[in-house]
């Protein structure tokens, strides 16, 4: 499946009764799998999930923890870039190297490097006391 697509159509699924700004990701995986995520809003802000991590919660679920590839797609006049907690979300399952993709409803993208989005990302080398 393609991920734009993908991620559209999880994007009109989303709750967001509060913002009313509905947000859609899909993540492609090593093994070619797409699994997607949808903002889900709370009336407890801020209780409410990204979707950018309802879709690695969903591949997480699946087995799997080797994003390829990320495409977030959002109503909005310009593409959104992922929370900072969504980047280091997607930086734990992600190379430096991986492609996060940016869409908007009109067909406009930016596609950047998640390195580029999150340099000096807190990683699991940091955790080594050795």
């Amino acid at each position: 499946m393609d991920l734009r697509t993908a991620a559209i159509e999880v994007q009109v699924r989303a709750y967001a009764p509060y913002s009313g700004f509905k947000v859609g990701a899909a993540i492609r995986t090593a093994s070619g799998a797409v699994y997607q995520g949808c903002n889900v809003e709370n009336v407890a802000y801020p209780e409410g999930t990204c979707a950018e991590a309802g879709a690695i919660a969903a591949m997480v679920a699946a087995g799997e923890t080797k994003i390829a590839k990320v495409y977030v797609v959002a109503d909005s006049p310009v593409p959104v870039t992922p929370c900072g907690g969504c980047r280091q979300k997607i930086a734990e399952f992600a190379g430096r190297d991986v492609t996060v993709t940016m869409g908007n409803l009109d067909g406009v993208e930016t596609s950047l490097t998640l390195g580029d989005l999150l340099p000096g990302a807190f990683d699991a080398a940091q955790m080594d006391r050795a």
